[in-house]
């Protein structure tokens, strides 16, 4: 505790106050301000809350701290005065947590946004990164998968990197956090804050180059206990718009006849051939364009399809037929409505809170149940968390944190593999609507296995002796149903901390972390259908455990000098995480509903495992400094050192600086405060690092293997020691504003990334005996500018009306690549192909590359654009059309990044009632369905 500044010698009667500030739940708070309205005189509390100021006996003496309501309490003569400061949900939007720790927001010289625990339970997501969706700009989320409580790809500002990770590092209370999103439960999140830029990252050096998502869990506040119950239900169904397909038997038939029809004129038949030929064809083998079923009843002697490409008006849909001595009944099933359902979920939430004088307690224990869309699609989870803050004396403080989750999912294959195992959402837009989804009778009625299964067609002739060209052999409607495919598992997350106030204006902090995931896998396929039954079932085991271990020790100095407020700050952090894995399979099951290994006899997969460790060490430092509440200025170093790479390139050195003023507070505009609440400008530069590539990539690996009973190794992996850290370049510049008591409020900002020395893959040929190797080799940008603002135009005591939108625009350019990698010249740029992707120096990242379509030809058929080219085989400059799809030229089709993308909402608050909506949005930018 100390005294600044000095009174003006006309203050009057002079004397001493002396106090204890303390928060709502009796606990002294280390260093509240307390200053004298109308002067430059003002004090902070020690560590045990105390304070003593100089005042007038008439003076009014104002107490602040950060998250917390201000008080205006006039002296009136007293010698002591003690206060108690209350939290106040307004005021906790003051507060803002940073990197190791918590700081004011106007003090704050970086780019962030804080995603509080109301916006976050409303959203009633099963994974926490969804809550982010539409929330914070400058971040985008993708979902991959259909499962329920898949972690989405969330990319903050753009992308760093071609081959090394995209993803942000998540912190949870302070630790790195590796594990399972899906295993925290959102209702007992206090908050998570996005850092974007330099100024917020730099402090985690080699994992923030791609942003940071700091989630903070909640605590008890209030000395009375506080109960809360919560439960949630909701249906999933399917939002995605179908394609536009046809669905209708008839005319699927007709549509495939007049291509036939097409065909065979364009081989020079006539008309009358070429129907012949069309109809002969129509539901034969599809080695003659034939769609391989018929299951319509057409009378004896007459055509289906007619001379005038309609289906004959006689046919009926259905049809009966004897197949080696077995009758069988045909009719199309619909699959996207055998596939697909409305499902359930419910959620259940208990928590209680509660503070003493020197401990508060927080527990929690959470139920969730989640069905897919598509059946046999599903999550359970329970967790369980408790907290525990205690302050033994008024120097030293202690408490843990520790969160249970026991998952269980079942899912299926939604990865596009064709067969018995495929996806069950490329069936349903591919499958012609002629198709059956199962075998039935001569009365129709589904037929039965002997086992009492039910009988799918899988299009392989056991269907009356139909087969299909597409997806032969599979029915993956069949495989939701029959095949298991599920994991289940255990998650432990505890944090432990101590804190030690000493010499007034220290404090040392000692963080540690442990969480251990734990998941056990099992993959049956089914033993009657599919391409997988003559092996009689197979049985999938995998067990797989990530421990993480995390210590931090942090020493800070806070010292307020009269209008100079001054924190420094110093700390050393050791991070270290082992996966084991362990996989077996067999085949030839005696019965599918024993879905052990000892349920099979033979091994399909060698049993085999292994163990894998990653290591980061970091020292680093931070100073921030601000002067009478109007000049802000930050700096911070790290020096980090990654196991990813070798002993001599293993350390990298990232940094920040970042500078903030408060126009608003200046005297030149006073004339404004009536309608002008905060007007703020800051920027900052620095640079972080990524190591995000697989273990071991700096040295060869090789694999042991068995040769004639001799053990062998086999080269597996090319090293190259020289790599080390991608380095990503961050400056950021905006403006923060408020108006009308904040009813308009917002930020705009710009914000440059540069990404050099990217680590590549380079690929070899295939004779080389390795797939890859990695160098330090390339440059990206990224570039572009958010919105926020947020409107209320109605706010009294018991009704509130809230609006809020934001919005990205994001350029991304990849500036330089590797001469190697610069193998073909594509529009006048050089680069090089993967896939559908093209690679090239001044392009976006991801841009497509492929066959434009110009149209259909006045008889029906596909064209596309190619390269004309002369005699020599020189472009001309000219683009022709041809029907013939190889032959066609492969262009730059565009890039999947948006032009504008964001979200925006509105909530209303009625007496104690809510009631919001929220929507993501996304303006240009291209998909590629596969």
């Amino acid at each position: 505790m100390f005294i600044f500044g000095l009174a003006p010698a006309a203050f009057a009667q002079q004397h001493t106050v002396t106090g204890t500030i303390k928060d709502d739940a009796g606990e002294p708070i280390w260093g509240a301000t307390v200053t004298v309205e109308g002067s430059t005189v003002g004090a902070m509390t020690d560590e045990n809350g105390k304070y003593s100021i100089e005042a007038p006996a008439d003076a009014v003496l104002s107490y602040s701290f950060i998250g917390f309501a201000g008080q205006q309490i006039p002296v009136g003569g007293r010698a002591v005065i003690d206060v108690v400061l209350k939290m106040d949900s307004e005021t906790l939007d003051d507060v803002i947590v940073v990197a190791f720790g918590t700081t004011k927001k106007e003090a704050f010289t970086g780019s962030a946004t804080t995603v509080k625990s109301e916006d976050i339970t409303k959203s009633q997501q099963s994974n926490i990164a969804q809550s982010l969706a539409g929330k914070v700009a400058g971040v985008q989320l993708s979902n991959t998968s259909g499962q329920p409580g898949t972690n989405p790809e969330i990319r903050i500002r753009g992308f760093s990197s071609l081959n090394a990770g995209n993803s942000p590092l998540w912190i949870v209370d302070g630790m790195p956090y590796s594990g399972d999103l899906n295993n925290l439960n959102p209702s007992d999140v206090e908050s998570m804050t996005v850092l974007k830029d330099a100024a917020s990252n730099a402090l985690y050096g080699a994992r923030g180059a791609n942003g940071v998502v700091m989630i903070t869990t909640k605590r008890a506040r209030d000395r009375k206990p506080v109960f809360n119950v919560d439960a949630k239900w909701g249906v999933n169904s399917r939002a995605v718009q179908d394609y536009d397909y046809i669905d209708d038997p008839a005319v699927f038939y007709e549509t495939h006849y007049n291509a036939l029809r097409n065909y065979y004129l364009d081989s020079g038949m006539n008309a009358s051939e070429a129907h012949a030929q069309a109809n002969a064809n129509l539901i034969g083998s599809a080695n003659n364009g034939g769609l391989g079923y018929m299951v319509y009843t057409v009378p004896a002697g007459q055509e289906f399809i007619g001379i005038n490409g309609k289906i004959n008006p006689a046919a009926t849909l259905g049809r009966k037929m004897v197949y080696q001595g077995q009758e069988y009944y045909l009719i199309p099933d619909n699959w996207t409505d055998a596939a697909f359902r409305t499902s359930l979920r419910q959620e259940y939430n208990a928590s209680v809170a509660t503070s003493g004088e020197k401990t508060s307690l927080y527990a929690s224990f959470g139920y969730l149940s989640n069905e897919g869309i598509a059946y046999n699609s599903d999550m359970e989870r329970y967790t369980a968390r408790l907290r525990v803050d205690s302050e033994l004396t008024n120097w030293f403080k202690m408490g843990a944190n520790v969160n249970y989750s026991h998952f269980t999912y079942n899912q299926i294959d939604d990865s596009g593999a064709s067969g018995s195992s495929g996806n069950v959402f490329a069936y349903t837009t591919t499958m012609g609507p002629i198709y059956p989804l199962y075998i039935r009778d001569g009365n129709g009625n589904i037929m039965y296995t002997e086992d009492g299964i039910m009988r799918y067609d899988y299009g392989n002739g056991e269907n009356a002796g139909m087969e299909r060209s597409l997806f032969p052999n599979g029915n993956a409607l069949s495989d939701t149903r029959l095949n298991k495919n599920y994991s289940e598992g255990n998650a432990l997350n505890g944090t432990a901390y101590f804190d030690i106030s000493f010499l007034k204006d220290f404090k040392f902090t000692f963080n540690a972390g442990v969480a251990l995931d734990e998941s056990r896998a099992t993959s049956v396929t089914n033993p009657y259908f599919g391409q997988f039954a003559s092996e009689k079932g197979i049985v999938t085991k995998s067990h797989g455990r990530l421990f993480e271990f995390n210590m931090q020790q942090i020493l800070n100095w806070t010292k307020l000098i009269g209008q100079h407020n001054i924190n420094v700050m110093i700390g050393h952090e050791n991070y270290n995480q082992t996966s084991y894995t362990l996989g077996a399979a067999r085949s030839n099951m005696l019965t599918q509903s024993n879905d052990e290994l000892a349920g099979a006899i033979t091994d399909r997969q060698s049993a085999n495992s292994y163990k894998i460790g990653y290591n980061n060490e970091g020292y680093f430092g931070r100073v921030m400094y601000d002067f009478a509440s109007k000049y802000y200025l930050s700096a911070s170093y790290r020096r980090d050192a990654s196991s990813r790479f070798h002993p001599d390139h293993r350390w990298g050195d990232f940094w920040s600086v970042g500078a903030a003023w408060s126009v608003s507070r200046e005297p030149f505009m006073l004339k404004t405060r009536d309608w002008l609440d905060n007007l703020r400008i800051k920027a900052s530069i620095g640079s972080q690092g990524n190591d995000n590539i697989g273990d071991f990539r700096y040295v060869d690996t090789y694999t042991i293997t068995n040769a004639n009973g001799e053990v062998s190794t086999v080269f597996a992996n090319k090293g190259n020691e020289n790599i080390t850290w991608e380095t990503n370049t961050n400056f950021n510049a905006g403006v923060e504003f408020s108006f009308l008591s904040g009813t308009i409020s917002g930020g705009f900002e710009y914000f440059l990334r540069t990404t050099t020395d990217m680590l590549f893959s380079f690929p070899v040929a295939p004779s080389m005996g390795y797939s890859s190797y990695y160098a330090n080799v390339g440059d990206m940008r990224n570039s572009g500018i958010e919105l926020e603002l947020n409107f209320t135009p109605v706010k009294s005591r018991n009704v509130q009306w809230d609006i809020n939108m934001n919005l990205t625009h994001l350029k991304n350019k990849i500036t330089m690549l590797p001469q190697e990698r610069r193998n073909k010249v594509v529009e006048g740029y050089e680069g090089y192909v993967s896939g559908t992707t093209f690679f090239g120096e001044g392009l976006p990242i991801y841009t497509f590359y492929m066959k434009k379509f110009a149209g259909v030809s006045d008889k029906g058929e596909a064209l596309w654009y190619m390269d004309e080219v002369d005699d020599a085989g020189n472009p001309t400059g000219r683009r022709v059309t041809t029907t013939e799809y190889t032959s066609a030229t492969d262009y730059l089709c565009g890039d999947p990044i948006p032009d504008v993308y964001g979200g925006f909402g509105t909530t209303l608050t009625f007496y104690g009632f809510d009631f919001g909506i929220n929507f993501t949005y996304q303006i240009g930018g291209l998909a590629y369905d596969s």
